[in-house]
């Protein structure tokens, strides 16, 4: 079974109502289970304890700094970041940027990569799941570092699409 078939499982179930899905074929067997998320209600203070804690957290005025009028660069950054794409993880492992530890990084920052390009390898349960970018683009930046523990989803890598 393919990653990208393992991808469409996963995306699957996680749309769905579905709590367990168990898939065995030809010796292969997938089984993966959601997690219920418990929110946490606290009750709310009482205004005594609210104002002992205003009062408390008071601090001196800072001098008042007259502001300049800055250019528009951090707004066109902020609207050029939202039009990258992102390669994220496929499932919860350990990210690796290169096949071997002496062997150099399959993309870094600034390389052009097309759909089918591998990008990173994730190591699940002892078996190396070698990611491909599905885009044609530049890679801009590289989200997480060697041997970090990467959760589904998880964005990986920013790319500039062609």
């Amino acid at each position: 079974m393919k990653v990208q078939e393992i991808r469409e499982i996963i995306k699957l179930v996680d749309q769905s109502n579905i709590t367990e899905f168990v898939y065995e074929n030809e010796g292969t067997k997938i089984k993966l289970k959601k997690t219920e998320t418990v929110t946490a209600i606290q009750p709310a203070a009482s205004p005594d304890v609210v104002q002992a804690n205003a009062a408390a957290e008071v601090l001196p005025a800072a001098p008042a700094v007259a502001k300049s009028v800055e250019p528009e660069a951090p707004a066109a950054a902020v609207s050029e970041r939202e039009n990258l794409h992102k390669i994220t993880s496929p499932m919860v492992g350990t990210f690796y940027q290169s096949p071997a530890p002496d062997s150099p990084a399959y993309v870094k920052a600034g390389d052009k990569v097309s759909a089918d390009s591998i990008v990173c390898i994730v190591e699940a349960m002892k078996l190396f799941n070698e990611i491909e970018a599905e885009i044609s683009g530049e890679i801009v930046e590289v989200l997480v570092k060697e041997g970090q523990l990467v959760e589904y989803g998880q964005p990986l890598f920013l790319v500039k699409p062609e």
